[in-house]
């Protein structure tokens, strides 16, 4: 049933196969099938590329094609993607810019982001009333997924 959906370009089909073929350590077959899935628009798909670049996890490593696909997920709302670019710009002493995309990510979410949250609140990075209010809606995020 999925082939059958993946020959019609169905891009949570692709996403899937891709992952399938991920997890037999196919990595080009991977790529090929989560490259289809972003051109189709899957944010999904765009985060896993990301990854795959940035790290150089089954393909020649490419930090910029990395950061440009965690982009494309992050304008398409993926939380994950928003935290690794965060993460990359932390890398780059962009504390400033990472706060950020990690209160961005956190508010939609994601744990990994609420997490940095904290410790750059004790730090002194991030103000009590800013942290207060992403935990706020972080919290919210989580509920409204269960």
């Amino acid at each position: 049933l999925r082939m059958k959906r993946v020959e019609v370009n169905d891009p949570i089909a692709l996403l899937d196969e891709g992952t399938a073929q991920c997890l037999k350590e196919n990595y080009i077959e991977a790529f090929e099938y989560w490259n289809k899935a972003a051109e189709l628009g899957s944010a999904d798909a765009h985060c896993k590329l990301s990854v795959m670049y940035y790290n150089g996890e089954g393909i020649e490593e490419d930090k910029g094609m990395g950061i440009y696909h965690a982009e494309e997920a992050a304008i398409g709302g993926h939380p994950r993607a928003r935290y690794l670019l965060g993460s990359h710009d932390l890398e780059n002493d962009n504390t400033e810019r990472a706060v950020k995309h990690f209160i961005i990510a956190a508010k939609q979410g994601f744990d990994g982001s609420m997490k940095a949250l904290m410790e750059f609140f004790k730090v002194g990075l991030v103000e009590k009333d800013i942290l207060t209010s992403t935990l706020r809606d972080h919290q919210a995020a989580v509920d409204a997924t269960k």
